[in-house]
């Protein structure tokens, strides 16, 4: 696990001076503090911050290919580098290191870009060949690890791991896009077709460019997707048995390591699962992480706990409460760009007590995604059964009329929310999702933001890219299109860029086993019964893990790795959500009507309304304006 960043002037290639990558690589020195390298060449400049997992003292990085042809940075780990390295060896490829960065060199000069396929891993690399003057910049599947890139005022294109690493460029111009602001107050973050800045870009997940001195930037082509097109068939008893043969070799694949690994540990079906099968696979003790709140309703220790004494694991544990509020300057620098997921905080606390006794820690991150284990998703599920069943102009013209004057009853359980239910099922399935997955819908927004970005805004709305996303996904039915969105949209640009930001601030190399790409393909081409059963996500992973895990921990409702954040604004942190409503940065900004915000305050401090999450994002959003430096509209 490391950082990258780099400069290409395709168009009129030039000479780069090194000193500028070389801050840019200072910028992310959190990433990799165990080694640091610059290479130029003419037009193009790479540099590399390392943090040593594989090959310790072998594979210094910018990394020449044996012949001197290729060069690369390297971002991430490659989980069947040995394998691939077999394979080559028998083509009469010589190596010069044990590690995997000489192995995408040299299936890139094999293969060329259709090495990617052959990749098996989470990475974001800068590969450029000599020979044929060329520059591929390319990123894994799911987008595990980021890649940002910028145009500069010169012509040139700065990319690095890290959004920071692009600002130390003294070029780089610091505008925020307005339609980010959009996005991230419906989101509570930034998703990956857009950057907070203007200017920046993210390359998409699984996607590369590949450049050509002399010619035009390329635009990013896609190299991989997920399809729910496909359906498996087959007895319950074996595609379990298939599933199982999977995730042992899903998690085995990344307990590969010459340093100290160990893993997170919610007490959640996920990481149990993955914590299941490392001891099942390890004749030492795993050491395993997790947190704890201060608020019973939202702590998940005793489970975690309980895990951990099942497996005889070495457990670490730690508690977060309220006075952790001091850390979010320290989170909104680790980001960049705004971030309001509310388990940032303790993900970051529970990625510095991984770092004190590991350096790679395994997660459960993806299953939810990828196997629908959200709640939305079983609703969606539901819901979208019933809508198809009553025609179109039926649902929109009784029930949509309906749902407006149907009395709002957030502290009532989903399924007795009718309100909710029916406006659901009055507009289409993508509509209905995106409203369920969003944190502000577009009349709360509306009501939120002043006349000037109201203007700024103009016809563009956040939801129109994710319901697009929907209805144009390679899938069968409803659930599929919600599980694909989840997985291109909410996955990269929340959870894992989460994962990614915390714990590469303590120089902790996370790695998600349940996102291996076969797994996720194996689970796409499920049977929807297999997914969802009744009530119960994740079905097909509860029956498998029912040998290993006891059946409380897996049929127990999902609480989520969140803060107990509402409570915290109506108590100890009342003042700050006061303060935030009449924050000068964001009054200065003018992005927001001043009175509607301090009404926002006061109903959810009150109780007469729950605006936590509202509450958090605009805190996050003050909190991040700061760290970039950003004051005004200029």
């Amino acid at each position: 696990m490391c950082g990258i960043a780099g400069i290409i002037h395709p168009e009129n290639p030039r000479p780069i001076d090194p000193a500028r990558v070389e801050r840019m690589c200072d910028a992310i020195a959190h990433r990799g503090p165990d080694g640091a390298g610059v290479w130029t060449d003419h037009g193009i400049a790479l540099g590399h911050r390392r943090l040593s997992i594989i090959d310790l003292e072998g594979s210094p990085q910018p990394m020449l290919s044996a012949d001197g042809r290729a060069v690369i940075v390297f971002n991430g780990e490659i989980y069947n580098f040995r394998a691939l390295r077999r394979e080559l060896e028998k083509d009469g490829t010589r190596f010069l290191t044990d590690g995997d960065t000489e192995v995408i060199l040299a299936a890139w000069q094999k293969w060329g870009e259709v090495c990617l396929s052959r990749l098996d891993g989470m990475f974001a690399f800068a590969l450029y060949d000599l020979e044929k003057k060329q520059l591929l910049l390319a990123r894994d599947r799911f987008g595990v690890k980021p890649l940002f890139m910028a145009r500069l005022s010169d012509g040139g294109i700065a990319f690095a791991s890290e959004l920071k690493a692009i600002l130390a460029h003294p070029l780089m111009r610091r505008s925020v896009d307005m339609l980010a602001v959009e996005d991230y107050i419906t989101w509570g973050y930034v998703p990956d077709h857009r950057s907070f800045l203007s200017g920046v870009e993210k390359l998409p997940a699984g996607h590369y460019r590949l450049f050509d001195m002399g010619k035009p930037a390329p635009q990013p082509r896609q190299w991989w997707d997920i399809t729910f097109a496909e359906r498996r068939k087959g007895k319950s008893a074996d595609l379990e048995a298939e599933l199982l043969h999977l995730m042992r070799e899903a998690v085995q694949s990344r307990m590969v390591s010459d340093v100290p690994l160990g893993a997170f540990l919610s007490g959640g079906v996920d990481s149990s699962s993955v914590v299941a099968l490392m001891a099942e696979g390890s004749v030492q003790p795993v050491t395993t992480c997790s947190i704890g709140f201060d608020v019973e309703a939202v702590d998940e220790s005793s489970y975690a706990e309980r895990i951990a004494a099942l497996f005889g694991t070495d457990h670490k544990s730690r508690r977060v409460d309220p006075n952790d509020f001091g850390a979010l300057d320290a989170i909104a620098a680790m980001f960049d760009e705004p971030f309001a997921d509310a388990s940032a905080l303790p993900t970051w606390r529970v990625c510095q007590l991984a770092r004190e006794h590991v350096t790679v820690a395994l997660s459960g991150d993806g299953a939810d995604e990828a196997l629908a284990g959200y709640r939305r998703q079983v609703f969606q599920h539901h819901e979208d059964r019933l809508r198809n069943r009553i025609p179109a102009g039926i649902r929109s013209a009784i029930l949509g009329p309906l749902a407006s004057i149907y009395p709002k009853a957030d502290w009532a359980p989903r399924p007795l929310r009718a309100k909710a239910t029916l406006s659901a099922l009055s507009v289409s399935g993508a509509e209905a999702y995106a409203a369920a997955v969003s944190i502000t819908g577009p009349d709360q927004r509306a009501a939120l933001y002043s006349e000037a970005f109201l203007k700024a805004r103009g016809d563009y709305r956040a939801e129109q890219p994710f319901v697009e996303t929907m209805e144009t996904a390679p899938a069968r039915s409803g659930l599929d299109r919600a599980q694909y969105a989840d997985l291109k949209f909410w996955l990269p640009g929340d959870i894992l860029t989460k994962v990614d930001r915390t714990s590469m601030a303590t120089s902790l190399e996370a790695r998600e086993p349940l996102l291996d790409h076969r797994l996720v393909e194996f689970a796409a081409a499920l049977p929807e019964g297999q997914r969802v059963n009744g009530r119960e996500g994740k079905a097909i992973v509860k029956r498998t893990m029912e040998r290993y895990l006891p059946r409380d921990i897996l049929y127990r409702p999902k609480q989520g790795f969140v803060m107990p954040i509402a409570e915290w604004f109506r108590g100890p942190l009342a003042s700050s959500a006061r303060q935030v409503a009449r924050s000068k940065t964001l009054a200065a900004l003018d992005w927001f009507d001043p009175k509607a915000l301090s009404d926002l305050a006061d109903r959810h401090i009150s109780g007469r309304s729950d605006h936590g999450r509202i509450l958090w994002q605009l805190v996050m959003l003050e909190r991040s304006l700061s760290a970039l430096g950003i004051s005004d509209r200029k």
